[in-house]
C-alpha cells in the first residue's frame, strides 16, 4: 500500500498528515466522547464503575490509578496510564497521537496533553490537513495545576513542572521546571 492508497485513520496512526474526515476517526472519536461522557457524569463516589469505564476507555489503565471528572480526550485508546498515578479534576488529553503516563504520576487539575498539531503554512492548514506528536511523562513526576504539555514532549522521571507553565520542550529527569516556556530552575 503506498501513502497515497492509506486512509486517513492509517495516516494518522502512523503519524502522518490526515485529514480527519475518515469513518473509522469518526467512530473512535464517537466513542471516547460517549465513555467521556458516562465518567463525567455517573455518581461521583462510583469509583468502581468509574474504573470500569476508564478501563474501557483508555489503551492502559494501571492499578491503583484515579482519573476524577471531568475527563476528555480525543480518542482513549492511544493513552496509557500506570499504576497508582493520580490526575486531578479537568485533565483533557488530545491523544492523536499517543500519550503514555508513567507509574506514581501525580497530574494537578486543568492540565492538558496535546498531542495534536497543525502545519504553519496557511494553504495545508486550511485545507485541514493535521498531525500529532507523541508525549511522555515519565515515573513520579508531579505536573501542577494548569500546565499544557506541547506535542512531541518527553518529561523525565521524578521532575516537577510548576503551576500554568507551559512544555515545549523535553525535560530531563530529576529537574524543577517552570514558566512559561518551562525552563529547569533546580535539580532535584
Amino acid at each position: 500500500m503506498t501513502v497515497s492508497e492509506k486512509s486517513m485513520h492509517a495516516r494518522m496512526l502512523a503519524g502522518e498528515l490526515y485529514i480527519a474526515d475518515d469513518p473509522d476517526i469518526a467512530e473512535a472519536s464517537a466513542r471516547a466522547l460517549r465513555l467521556a461522557h458516562q465518567i463525567n457524569t455517573i455518581d461521583p463516589a462510583d469509583y468502581g464503575r468509574r474504573r470500569e469505564l476508564l478501563t474501557e476507555l483508555l489503551g492502559a489503565f494501571g492499578e491503583g490509578s484515579e482519573i476524577r471528572p471531568p475527563f476528555h480526550c480525543d480518542y482513549g485508546f492511544q493513552t496509557t496510564v500506570g499504576a497508582r498515578t493520580f490526575a486531578n479534576f479537568g485533565l483533557v488529553v488530545l491523544d492523536v497521537a499517543r500519550v503514555t503516563i508513567g507509574d506514581d504520576v501525580q497530574i494537578g487539575p486543568n492540565v492538558q496533553l496535546l498531542t495534536a498539531t497543525h502545519p504553519l503554512e496557511p494553504g495545508p492548514r486550511r485545507d485541514k490537513w493535521e498531525s500529532a506528536e507523541p508525549i511522555v511523562i515519565g515515573d513520579n513526576v508531579w505536573l501542577g495545576g494548569g500546565v499544557i504539555v506541547c506535542p512531541g514532549v518527553t518529561i523525565g522521571e521524578n521532575t516537577v513542572v510548576g503551576a500554568g507553565s507551559v512544555v515545549v520542550k523535553d525535560l530531563p529527569p530529576n529537574v524543577v521546571a517552570v514558566g512559561s516556556p518551562a525552563r529547569v530552575i533546580r535539580d532535584l
